[in-house]
């Protein structure tokens, strides 16, 4: 036998005996809440079917042995133990999970008293399990739901949670309290919220149960994916080699269990078509009628979808109601009317104050499982109700808009549709009730308080799928103090010049994801609020939890932005994938002195950017005053008293980000009394007139940052900031210099692997000595 043939027999057994390990594996034992389920238990599902989605599946396999209705005892003498303790190998883990069903006294087959059998059970499992080889990991049982009359969490498990940590403890088993886990999440969600996680279903929603369902133990796919999140953050918290197969997310630090979980709204298949309640298309008959006929009797019969067929429907305000999907069919367009009696003026909020405005083409508010949906188009009529500047249109357009009708200004440079709407601009935040506004005086200027496209206030479980929205008479879309917030696939689209034109507004909303949306506004694009000033810190309700993914911005004020209405906070955000062509600035945060509230653990990556006007990353707080200016020229701007009034920006993680063309690279503005600190910006390119400007910040690192300029001032201008980290940094281009640094307040500049230093620094008079550190 040649050496060859040798070689060839003997290096599959060298590489079984030296070779890289059998990948690990992780079984679940346990009862049904864990278990998997078949398509016809739909939509019940075990958290166990949804846990390897929070880890790589490429390094660590995953069986679900777990079977409905199972005790430590009857999972073992039907055979579901024998048959998977075979299966496990040194290195694997068994993950344990009983207690639902041991404690149920009249089943023999399945009793077990927790101080006795059930704990004796679990000893003899970790026996087996550890004389295999492999890591058992106990787990409390997870809560059934069972609240009070006065709203308090009451406990249906006993002893049997207490026993489990016992044994945990006695056998130096791994643990995972599921139990204190999951009883913190329901009291958080409350009583009406947490039902929402269990299998408590309205008949004729869902194919396999028609006359609906109330389980409060077993699990929807929303509760299914936050119990397992549960899990994987008590792997993460252990010292088990598993958390390190945990999925990281594109967000550095990040797991993928750490992302907000969005409960999207179900519906009933009824359908009501509008023909049937007198519609009629054209753009001549006023559809306001039957269109809300259709939406309440679907809503009064538990439910379903409206059907707005293709056509041209002209209509008044929309109301939206509990548990209707609007579905606008392809080839449909709603064409609001440009009558401004239609919409009756109501109370609602406005720019974070109360305020008296017209009601909104379309609205909802207190509502919950509502939609709209299909690939129809809503026109909102704005250019009746939108002022206009003359230098924001060419000279054709300006005449054309004058020969319409409406009212000039006594400057003669903008346009507005009625003399009323010409007087409300000339008051101080007019309709706002704290100004004195009420229903008689907001009569008056009523053109002047035009209505967002859709407003929805304190609505639950909210999907926008696939419509396009286009001129607005303001803000287009706007979610306040509204919870699970679904918009995707959607298309806003507003002139360039429109006043106000938001493309989306998300103010005081919890758990919100916002994913495949195109902008094309006259005003920000995806902007992120929560109060203005006192009224917002009373409210005191932050915007928190959201995604934002994959959504292309084209001109507007900003694509993504933050405020500058903030002062209910602003954290928990999570933006990735996003492209912005021509938006005047790139990543905008804007907040000013009297706002208070605090934007925080923000995350933001991959974002691609060309042809910004203005800043690529922008952080302002000094928005819309004369004291930005002033700041860059006396470096010893007063430092005011840090209070409730004080806004906070800080914990902001930007990375991946790429810019071909914009006036600043980066700019952060912050207070004396409040710095802009701790931003990362990190493996980013960026081709700029001007390179990264920083006035009163702290605590902010660039890493592995490329920039290009296009004028000879120094590539980073640095004023009364300190604690700043350049690691890595790379510039190139026509700057003059690398690094100028002013401000008797300037702190320590730390430099590494960069070729600012050879670019050279300059100092300004008065900055301490020895700040630059390598």
């Amino acid at each position: 036998m040649n050496v060859k043939k040798i070689l060839l027999l003997i290096l599959p057994v060298l590489a079984l005996a030296f070779g890289k390990k059998d990948t690990p594996r992780v079984f679940l034992a346990g009862d049904s809440t864990m278990a998997p389920k078949k398509a016809t238990a739909a939509p019940e599902t075990g958290w166990g079917m949804v846990f390897p989605a929070f880890f790589d599946t490429s390094a660590v396999k995953f069986e679900n042995h777990a079977v409905n209705g199972r005790s430590t005892k009857s999972f073992r003498t039907l055979g579901h133990w024998d048959n998977m303790i075979a299966r496990v190998h040194p290195g694997d883990y068994v993950f344990l999970q009983f207690g639902h069903n041991d404690s149920k006294v009249s089943d023999s087959l399945r009793y077990a008293p927790a101080r006795t059998d059930y704990r004796d059970n679990l000893i003899r499992f970790i026996g087996e399990i550890r004389a295999k080889g492999g890591q058992p990991v106990l787990l409390t049982p997870v809560v059934r739901r069972k609240f009070d009359d006065k709203g308090q969490y009451v406990d249906q498990h006993g002893d049997y949670p207490a026993v489990v940590r016992e044994v945990a403890a006695a056998q130096k088993v791994p643990l995972i309290d599921l139990w204190a886990k999951s009883k913190q999440l329901l009291e958080r969600l409350g009583p009406d919220d947490s039902k929402r996680m269990f299998l408590n279903l309205p008949p004729a929603t869902f194919l396999n149960y028609p006359d609906g369902k109330n389980d409060n133990t077993h699990f929807t796919p929303y509760g299914a994916a936050l119990v397992a999140a549960l899990v994987a953050e008590g792997v993460r918290e252990s010292d088990m080699k598993l958390r390190d197969f945990l999925k990281r997310t594109e967000f550095e630090g990040k797991y993928a269990y750490e992302l907000p979980v969005i409960d999207v709204p179900e519906f009933k298949p009824d359908t009501f078509n509008i023909l049937d309640f007198g519609a009629k298309a054209g753009g001549i008959f006023l559809n306001t009628h039957a269109i809300n006929t259709a939406i309440d009797t679907c809503s009064s019969r538990g439910g379903g979808v409206v059907l707005v067929p293709a056509g041209l429907w002209l209509t008044g305000p929309i109301s939206l109601r509990n548990h209707v999907n609007l579905h606008v069919a392809q080839g449909a367009l709603v064409q609001f009317s440009n009558d401004h009696e239609q919409y009756p003026l109501i109370r609602t909020n406005w720019e974070g104050l109360e305020a008296i405005r017209c009601q909104s083409p379309l609205s909802g508010m207190d509502q919950e499982d509502i939609a709209i949906t299909g690939k129809g188009i809503f026109d909102g009529a704005g250019l009746a109700w939108r002022p206009l500047k003359r230098d924001k249109v060419t000279e054709r357009e300006w005449k054309e808009i004058v020969a319409s009708g409406g009212v000039l200004n006594e400057a003669k440079n903008t346009w507005y549709p009625t003399a009323r709407a010409l007087r409300g601009a000339s008051m101080t935040r007019a309709g706002v009730v704290a100004e004195g506004f009420d229903e008689a005086k907001a009569l008056e200027v009523k053109e002047f308080l035009r209505p967002n496209m859709l407003s929805l206030i304190n609505c639950k479980r909210v999907l926008i799928d696939g419509p396009t929205f286009q001129n607005s008479p303001a803000w287009t879309l706007h979610t306040l103090l509204g919870t699970n917030f679904t918009l995707k696939n959607v298309t806003v689209k507003n002139p360039s010049y429109a006043q106000n034109g938001d493309g989306v507004d998300v103010e005081s909303t919890r758990f919100f994801h916002i994913e495949n949306c195109v902008f094309d506004t006259g005003d920000d694009g995806v902007c992120l609020k929560s109060g203005r000033n006192e009224e917002g810190r009373k409210r005191g309700v932050p915007t928190s939890d959201g995604i934002v993914k994959g959504c292309v911005v084209y001109k507007a004020h900003g694509g993504f932005v933050v405020g500058s209405e903030m002062s209910g906070g602003v954290r928990n955000i999570f933006v990735s994938g996003c492209t912005f062509l021509g938006s005047d600035i790139g990543l905008r945060f804007k907040t000013t002195r009297g706002r208070g509230g605090v934007v925080e653990d923000i995350y933001i990556t991959d974002i691609n950017m060309t042809d910004i006007p203005h800043e690529a990353i922008l952080f302002d707080m000094y928005y819309n005053g004369k004291e930005a200016a002033e700041a860059l020229k006396n470096p010893e701007m007063k430092k005011l008293p840090f209070t409730e009034e004080t806004p906070t920006f800080r914990n902001i993680h930007i990375q991946n980000i790429a810019c071909r063309g914009a006036e600043h690279a980066v700019y952060m503005q912050g207070l004396p009394e409040s710095n802009v600190q701790q931003i990362l910006v990190e493996n980013s390119v960026f081709h700029s007139d001007h390179g990264v400007t920083c006035v009163e910040a702290s605590g902010i690192h660039l890493k592995n940052v490329t920039l290009k300029t296009n004028t000879t001032d120094p590539a980073f201008f640095m004023l009364n900031s300190r604690n700043m980290t350049f690691e890595g940094v790379e510039v190139s281009g026509k700057a003059s210099g690398g690094l100028r640094v002013e401000g008797r307040q300037a702190g320590d500049i730390k430099l590494s692997g960069s070729n600012v230093e050879k670019l050279g620094i300059q100092y300004g008079e008065g900055v301490p000595q020895g700040i630059i550190k390598k």
